[in-house]
């Protein structure tokens, strides 16, 4: 039976789990798999390098699935910004109808958005600013909490606390970003009031993926302390994999004595990091991961991941329904059911 919540409602999706955009991983082939297998795909934008290349991986994508399918366009600080009306503008044109939107001053970009009825999600690392979000007419808020990959923000609350904060103060439905890569971690997000889940670092490791199986085995042997967090000092945290360069990035960071990215940026080169994706070599350049690498242990298809996702949800939505009994329903399996000190006596008697 298929998922029924605000999200898959929404956005036309069978299992209510996004796929996150990711740089040089947000591709037609990982997310038409994403879509056909159920959930929502997202292509990158700025992985493309103009808005006219984004429109042509919008329309390979639209050959590849039948299937919704959103586009994520980031917003970060650059000497020299991308066009992002001009990505905004082909999204639009395309008839793409799901942006997932994250970083800083997105307000022109989903006003532009929204006055297409585009639907927008949107990351937010802080409950402020989802609120500030909220104002811009967001439909959904994706709660991005410190265990995530990448842009962790400065604020270190993980998603235990944040989602359950989330459904306390937002008007607005969220999903659950960060830490997440199975149906047990889906049950407990609806659980704390989210309408379904992020993955990115799962779908990094899988077969559709488009970068080198050297990567996916890396981070089907990593634990969850394989990753670091680079940028502190400059207030960009940045949540990646441990690797000989991140913590060289660490190191210089902290013995900095100008205390100038200059003496950081060698280490931190997104061009290396792309290469690591095409060349296999984990050290070769920095590359974003979770601290999920610890709980991810293979490399399924898309297909193969939902559909267990799913079937692992619902067995623990039946497991934890099953916990409770009216008292009506105590009589019937026996006495001490409700009674904790009464066993622990029964079990103790036997043992004097």
């Amino acid at each position: 039976m298929p998922f029924n919540t605000a999200l898959t409602r929404k956005l036309g999706i069978r299992v209510p789990v996004v796929q996150g955009g990711m740089q040089w991983v947000g591709y037609a082939e990982l997310a038409s798999a994403v879509s056909n297998a159920g959930g929502l795909g997202i292509l990158t934008a700025l992985t493309q390098p103009t808005p006219e290349d984004l429109r042509k991986e919008i329309r390979k994508c639209k050959t590849m699935t039948k299937n919704p399918f959103g586009v994520n366009l980031t917003l970060l600080p650059a000497l020299v910004p991308p066009d992002y009306p001009a990505y905004a503008r082909v999204i639009i044109e395309e008839g793409v109808n799901i942006v997932e939107t994250a970083g800083n001053s997105p307000g022109p970009v989903i006003k532009q958005l929204k006055a297409a009825n585009v639907i927008i999600l949107h990351k937010c690392t802080t409950i402020r600013h989802a609120q500030s979000a909220v104002k811009l007419g967001v439909d959904f808020l994706s709660i991005d909490g410190f265990e995530c990959a990448g842009h962790v923000g400065e604020s270190d609350i993980t998603n235990f606390i944040l989602l359950s904060k989330a459904r306390q103060t937002l008007e607005v439905p969220f999903i659950a970003s960060g830490g997440f890569c199975d149906g047990q971690g889906l049950a407990a997000a609806m659980c704390l009031g989210a309408e379904g889940i992020n993955m990115g670092t799962r779908f990094m490791c899988t077969i559709e993926a488009p970068i080198h199986k050297n990567i996916k085995q890396t981070i089907v042997d990593a634990s969850e302390h394989d990753t670091e967090l680079v940028l502190r000092r400059f207030r960009n945290t940045s949540r990646l994999f441990k690797n000989k360069v991140a913590v060289e990035a660490v190191k210089a960071e902290r013995e900095s004595v100008s205390g100038k990215f200059e003496d950081v940026a060698p280490f931190v080169s997104g061009k290396r990091g792309r290469q690591v994706f095409l060349n296999g070599d984990k050290d070769f350049g920095v590359w974003t991961a979770g601290q999920v690498v610890g709980l991810i242990n293979d490399v399924p298809t898309c297909d193969e991941l939902l559909k267990r996702i799913e079937k692992e949800a619902t067995d623990q939505m039946t497991k934890i329904r099953s916990l409770y009994v009216t008292d009506a329903e105590v009589g019937t399996v026996g006495n001490n059911v409700n009674n904790p000190g009464a066993e622990l006596w029964g079990v103790g008697k036997s043992k004097l």
